[in-house]
């Protein structure tokens, strides 16, 4: 549950939540939550669509500095759907510099193209939330111990974007257990091989049906 400031909350949750004049206090508390490490998914949708509202019949008016800082929140929210969600609210500004380019890291990521996106030019969105780069190695670590119990090093580093003693801190943080060449990945509900057991019913009326034509052949 995120705990919002007193004012920030009355804005959110009153009858005059799209209130074009609440824009510069809403925007004030995402800067804050960029520079505290936190999200609201809720307040970055009401930003999104306070702008829609009031610049959908002129869309160079549009802070694109503000919708750049929502979308890099909403990428480090993955998996969660917060991304498209805010991209339904920028159909008038999808030709934004910054809207193309991360939607392109979100597509990267979405694909498992891991090292494709760490040789990406990250410095724009780091200078905006410092902690952006170590957020999306939690997310891609998320769905390697979804798919993993044991990955190869090279490829794992390729993966995080580390090398060396960086690597192995990740490794160690994540409770990852390093073995030369391999990195074992702790057994959960996710990763732990099942065996399916498909089984059939057939009723005795089908059966005699079957055994009828066999009889006719």
């Amino acid at each position: 549950m995120v705990q919002r400031p007193e004012n920030i909350a009355s804005i959110i949750n009153g009858v005059e939540r799209y209130n074009p004049e609440h824009i510069d206090a809403l925007e004030s508390y995402l800067n804050q939550q960029c520079e505290n490490n936190q999200y609201d998914c809720e307040l970055s949708f009401l930003i999104l669509f306070a702008q829609f509202l009031s610049y959908q019949f002129n869309p160079q008016l549009a802070k694109e500095h503000v919708i750049a800082k929502i979308l890099i929140k909403a990428l480090i929210a993955l998996p969660a759907p917060d991304f498209n969600l805010c991209l339904y609210l920028l159909a008038e500004q999808a030709h934004l510099e910054s809207v193309q380019k991360l939607t392109e890291l979100q597509q990267l990521l979405e694909q498992a193209r891991y090292a494709k996106f760490w040789q990406s030019d990250l410095t724009p969105w780091t200078n905006v939330v410092p902690n952006f780069e170590t957020k999306i190695r939690q997310v891609i670590a998320q769905v390697i111990a979804m798919s993993y119990q044991t990955v190869n090093v090279s490829a794992l580093s390729g993966y995080l974007g580390l090398n060396g003693d960086e690597f192995d801190k990740f490794c160690a943080s994540q409770q990852w257990q390093k073995n030369g060449n391999i990195v074992q990945i702790p057994i959960n509900k996710d990763n732990e091989a099942k065996t399916v057991v498909i089984r059939e019913n057939i009723k005795f009326e089908q059966l005699t049906k079957v055994i009828g034509y066999s009889n006719e052949m």
